[in-house]
């Protein structure tokens, strides 16, 4: 087993563990049945994921007439896998010699490759029998393991997709031919994993994106680069709107910075050279050499030494949605989940040493208030630490170490919220909370990130004049972005509600649907009145029919329909139709204006 896995097995749960290793069976009996069915078709490599396993073949080798596999043979495969699982084989592990091991994999260029790897790094060289070594029917493979005892433990197991992956991710490498699949220990999770797959290819927020003209990414224009369109800025700058409106009253100021800054200030920072890959190429002016920013901090804490501080003024919350730029990969992109232009909701609070519980305790409530109003639920916060056996990992301050995760413990267990600790898992600069977050669709992310710095005041000099007079320098900073990167929240936003926005986001908040061209002048005047009063509205007046109209309002995902017909232009009423609902009832103008303006106050859920 190689050191990684080794590593990545540690950190696992028993449970999690035994998942790993049935998943690790299956990606087994899914090579070996590919194997059986295109006998010329070469293995190269595959592991257990977190989500499933997959496994790489090389269709065309050479010499061989390329092999086509897509989706449509997957029951065939799949039927062959269940023959395997019926045998019930033994997982049989064997430790070989280098040489033994190129013997047995002398025609397959892969394997070779691996055996190398392995012998090179001085680890040992395992392989996995399914079935007992050398008997008529059983196949040999290079692995590391773990496994089950036998192909029968596979039981409720199922192959998802199939695509294209270069032999090590490396485009100048081949493309071989790498099959999805997934294994559970029972039927029922493998049903509720698939739910979730297509629940997840429905609230995709590439797919919602494209459908309610949200957003787009044009090739022209460069990956990575959000192209927000108008409903897509509505619901962007309401989320914006929202955060400024919640900082103000915690007491933040709001700063806007430059998108670039000379290559001294990232010097300072510590950012160049260590960050250097993650930043875009510098560019040389006549004064000098400049990047464009990779983070704000740096702007920030030279705005706090613009002058002398004093320690009334302390805390110091310096918030900004400032625009930074990440040099990201273009295969790493993924909608707005990985982007190269990103802003993020940021701030940075400077404050005293005794001042850090009551300021962590600050930042915590308002990232539960923000969570609240968006009806996020499965969340937790995960104490990143640092490890005094790593010393050479962190800035050597091990009072401040001790002082700081005590402190920051302290204030997660007075809030009585759930959280875990994690070892060796600090910034270099201090101890930090990851936000951990369960989206509607089961996916584990790192939501956002408070990080507590005891760097910054040596690398910049910050300091204040404390009460008696004195200069201190014990300055320590609090990086925030409880609503992360603004792009990134966005995906979650539109996936967590699947579009459907709560009335006080949604860019189309509702439209008015006469009945007839006889109500025409009606329904104006009722939307021209809602819209003095900030609704987003709009009369659908077109020449087709009231149902083709409701289905519209339905498909764009609108809150409110006002239908309006001969009955309601008499008594000055709307017809109310909430989205997902066939009716509200019947309500005076008056009286509905005040419902959907308290609705968009409350930031009702819907």
């Amino acid at each position: 087993m190689s050191n990684k896995l080794d590593e990545q097995l540690s950190k696992k749960s028993a449970d999690e563990q035994a998942l790993w290793s049935l998943r690790h069976t299956a990606e087994h009996v899914l090579h070996q049945a590919v194997k059986e069915l295109y006998p010329d078709i070469q293995l190269a490599m595959g592991p257990a994921t977190e989500e499933g396993f997959y496994f790489d073949f090389d269709a065309s080798p050479e010499g061989k007439e390329p092999i086509v596999i897509s989706e449509a043979n997957f029951p065939k495969i799949e039927k062959k896998m269940r023959e395997i699982i019926k045998k019930n084989w033994p997982l049989v592990r064997q430790e070989i010699s280098p040489e033994e091991a190129r013997a047995l994999f002398a025609d397959n260029p892969y394997k070779l490759e691996w055996i190398n790897q392995i012998e090179a790094r001085g680890e040992k060289v395992t392989v996995y029998w399914t079935g007992e070594p050398g008997r008529q029917g059983s196949m040999v493979d290079l692995c590391s393991g773990p496994h089950v005892a036998t192909t029968g433990e596979v039981k409720a197991f199922k192959l998802l997709s199939v695509a294209g992956a270069y032999w090590h991710g490396d485009e100048k490498n081949k493309m071989l031919t790498r099959i999805y699949g997934t294994a559970f220990p029972t039927q029922e999770e493998l049903e509720q994993y698939l739910f979730q797959l297509e629940e997840a290819k429905k609230r995709d927020h590439r797919k919602l994106g494209k459908e309610l003209e949200l957003f787009f990414i044009d090739d022209m224009v460069g990956k990575g680069l959000v192209m927000w369109l108008p409903n897509g800025t509505i619901v962007r700058d309401e989320v914006e709107k929202l955060a400024r409106e919640m900082e103000k009253k915690a007491g933040y100021v709001r700063v806007v910075t430059p998108h670039i800054a000379k290559e001294e200030l990232f010097l300072t920072s510590g950012h160049l050279p260590y960050y250097k890959d993650s930043m875009y190429p510098p560019m040389e002016m006549d004064d000098g050499t400049y990047y464009l920013k990779a983070m704000n901090c740096p702007h920030h804490h030279r705005i706090f030494l613009h002058k002398p501080r004093s320690y009334k003024e302390l805390p110091l919350r310096l918030a900004e949605y400032g625009t930074c730029y990440r040099n990201e990969l273009s295969g790493t992109l993924a909608g707005l989940l990985r982007v190269r232009a990103l802003a993020m909701n940021d701030a940075h609070m400077y404050c005293r040493k005794d001042q850090i519980k009551e300021e962590f305790a600050g930042v915590l409530k308002l990232t539960m208030e923000y969570f609240k109003i968006f009806g996020l639920q499965d969340y937790w916060f995960r104490l990143s630490k640092w490890s005094p056996d790593h010393t050479e990992k962190y800035i050597d301050e091990p009072e401040n170490w001790e002082y700081a995760e005590n402190v920051l413990r302290e204030v997660l267990q007075s809030m009585n919220v759930p959280f875990v600790e994690a070892e060796d898992e600090a910034a270099f600069y201090g101890p930090k909370v990851d936000v951990q977050f369960k989206s509607v669709i089961g996916r584990e992310e790192t939501m956002s990130t408070i990080q507590l710095d005891f760097a910054a005041k040596k690398r910049f000099g910050l300091s204040y004049v404390d009460k008696d007079g004195k200069e201190n320098n014990e300055v320590f900073v609090i990086h925030r972005a409880p609503l992360s990167v603004h792009e990134r929240f966005m995906a979650f936003l539109i996936e967590h509600f699947a579009g459907a926005f709560p009335l006080w986001m949604a860019p189309l908040q509702a439209v008015v649907i006469p009945i007839s061209q006889d109500q025409q002048k009606y329904a104006e005047k009722l939307t021209q009145l809602l819209r003095a009063q900030n609704i987003r509205i709009e009369n659908w007046d077109e020449a087709e029919s009231m149902q083709n109209r409701i289905r519209k309002a339905e498909t764009q995902k609108v809150p409110y329909m006002f239908i309006v017909g001969k009955t309601e232009e008499s008594n000055e009423t709307v017809s109310v139709r909430r989205r997902g609902k066939k009716s509200d009832g019947e309500w005076a103008v008056t009286q509905l204006l005040e419902k959907i303006k308290k609705e968009i106050e409350e930031k009702a859920q819907w």
